[in-house]
């Protein structure tokens, strides 16, 4: 089983359109305006000599980009899909999002989620890791206080099981502050989300703060009118280390997103392929699903045949233009509703651990980065959107 496939990822060359994107941005030009001057004073005469004319090779990589917009991610019935970049048939199209942790579909995705289940598609999100270890010790304490009320309100305190845990996680939360007041001092309160934990957390902790983003994760696809039955927490066993620093990925991260596979049978996959993910685990879910893929390919399995797989990114980084191959605008009112949904994340608002060197939230770095393609699309003449996510199709 090939487990590394990330490696073998190689982008689109689309070169002709890479080149005189550059070029648009070397002479401050939007496509349509691009001179014969432009491309000799910048060594490109070949391009006009091949075309016949600036005017030619400005329409031909016009109606590239332009071809990559469209409002049907899924694909649009009944209509000429000549020019479109997802195919019109099948429809309705089964979907399987895989999120590596559980809010990276809202984030990265939102608005292409809301778009292909508004449009009769039939969506499933998996999320591949538990996302336990970016749940701040606080989110665990108010939580616990919840549990605790709860069981002396409805069950006059006398469930032994709650209190026997909600006990042992009181003692441990206690050690662990007390450990970090003597690690970082003051310091803890003037850089709460930067800190190195002292201590890894007990089981009873990390499966709580497993359940507060499970409990998340639900709202937002609930937000987003995605059926109960069409979440899956696939908690694959590398993430479970309780460190930062993750387990070596194997088969056993590989089968239970073979088996959804297998089952659903989708017409579309979308992958993260966010690869500047600081922490790797973007990367090794990303290998996960392709080297499932893979078996699946090896197994003659048919209904590759009918699939493809389309690439995100996310909080991270964002596809170059000359990349992109689907891009998926929002109006304003929809780009607010993919706000909303990264909200339902509560937890990985201002005291998730690991915001990074980047002091901008989740939600705004996704709206920030969604605005800034569709700037870009604006600024080479095509037309302006209020946000746009982009894709690039991975060919197995």
């Amino acid at each position: 089983m090939n487990l590394h496939l990330t490696s073998t990822i190689t982008m689109p060359e689309h070169k002709l359109r890479r080149e005189v994107v550059e070029l648009c941005r070397l002479t401050g030009k939007p496509l349509l305006k691009l001179s014969t001057k432009d491309y000799i004073d910048h060594g490109m005469r070949h391009y006009v000599e091949q075309f016949g004319s600036a005017g030619l090779v400005n329409i031909e990589v016009f109606n590239e980009l332009q071809h990559t917009i469209t409002g049907w991610p899924g694909g649009k019935p009944n209509s000429d899909d000549t020019l479109r970049p997802e195919r019109a048939k099948p429809f309705p199209k089964r979907v399987v999002v895989f999120s590596p942790h559980p809010d990276d579909d809202v984030i990265s995705m939102g608005g292409t989620i809301r778009r292909l289940i508004q449009q009769g598609n039939d969506v499933h999100v998996a999320y591949e890791t538990s996302g336990d270890i970016a749940v701040n010790d606080d989110e665990v304490t108010r939580f616990m206080h919840f549990i605790k009320g709860f069981n002396q309100l409805f069950a006059n305190g006398a469930d032994e099981v709650i209190g026997r845990v909600y006990q042992q996680m009181k003692q441990f939360m206690e050690k662990k502050r007390e450990a970090e007041r003597e690690t970082y001092g003051d310091n803890k309160y003037l850089h709460p989300t930067q800190m190195d934990p002292v201590m890894a957390d007990i089981p009873e902790v990390l499966t709580l703060k497993g359940l507060i983003r499970r409990g998340e994760a639900r709202l937002a696809c609930a937000y987003n009118n995605i059926p109960s039955d069409h979440i899956h927490f696939l908690d694959l066993p590398f993430y479970e280390s309780g460190t930062i620093e993750k387990l070596p990925m194997t088969e056993q991260d590989v089968q239970p997103i073979q088996k959804l596979l297998s089952t659903i049978q989708p017409h579309q996959i979308y992958v993260a392929a966010d690869l500047a993910d600081p922490h790797g685990t973007h990367r090794k879910c990303t290998d996960a699903v392709l080297a499932a893929i893979d078996e699946e390919k090896h197994l003659d399995a048919e209904w590759l045949a009918d699939c493809r797989v389309w690439m995100y990114r996310g909080a991270w980084a964002e596809w170059d233009i000359a990349d992109i191959e689907m891009c998926v605008p929002m109006s304003p009112e929809e780009l607010r509703e993919k706000r909303n949904a990264i909200l339902k994340h509560q937890s990985q608002m201002e005291s998730a651990p690991f915001l990074g060197n980047d002091e901008r939230l989740f939600w705004q770095r996704a709206e920030d980065r969604n605005r800034e393609t569709a700037r870009r699309y604006d600024e080479l003449g095509l037309a302006c959107y209020e946000a746009m996510e982009a894709f690039v199709e991975y060919h197995f």
